[in-house]
């Protein structure tokens, strides 16, 4: 590629071509590499009497580990359980995908302590992001090797 054959353009505007342009390359860059391609979303939803969501659960598995990318429960549902359910929710149907262990982030001001409640561990610590406060990364083991030779592996019902 010569120098006057691209240009490098800086946006703010999302564009589905503009990502696919990037992630389509790189996942076929990946997936030659590792000889996988089993990214999987795994949503679960919150919803209302009327069916609206309202909440709920937003993440993805690959490579043998569920990625949580969004967790939601209203002010008004909490302190029923219902994260902690769709945690596991999502902790059992990864198990059921062949996932070993599961990881996410949060923010200081937001759910770390729920987090270790549940098993999850800091590994990482993003300070001043935003300033004043800090994003943590955080994993747990969801399947040991040894269980995995004696797992009874089944998809969870959905209600």
């Amino acid at each position: 590629m010569q120098q006057n054959d691209f240009r490098l353009r800086v946006t703010d505007v999302p564009d589905d071509a503009c990502r696919s342009g990037i992630l389509g390359p790189l996942v076929a860059y990946n997936e030659s590499k590792t000889g996988r391609s089993d990214h999987r979303p795994l949503i679960i939803a919150l919803d209302d009497s009327e069916a609206r969501v309202v909440g709920g659960l937003w993440a993805k598995t690959a490579y043998d580990w569920l990625f949580v990318e969004l967790l939601f429960v209203p002010e008004s549902l909490r302190g029923r359980g219902l994260g902690s359910e769709l945690m596991k929710r999502a902790e059992t149907e990864a198990l059921s995908r062949g996932c070993h262990s599961a990881w996410l982030d949060t923010f200081e001001f937001q759910a770390r302590d729920f987090y270790e409640r549940i098993g999850y561990r800091c590994f990482a610590e993003l300070p001043d992001y935003p300033v004043g406060s800090a994003r943590y990364f955080m994993k747990k083991v969801l399947l040991t090797h040894a269980d995995n030779r004696d797992s009874d592996r089944r998809p969870i019902k959905s209600d």
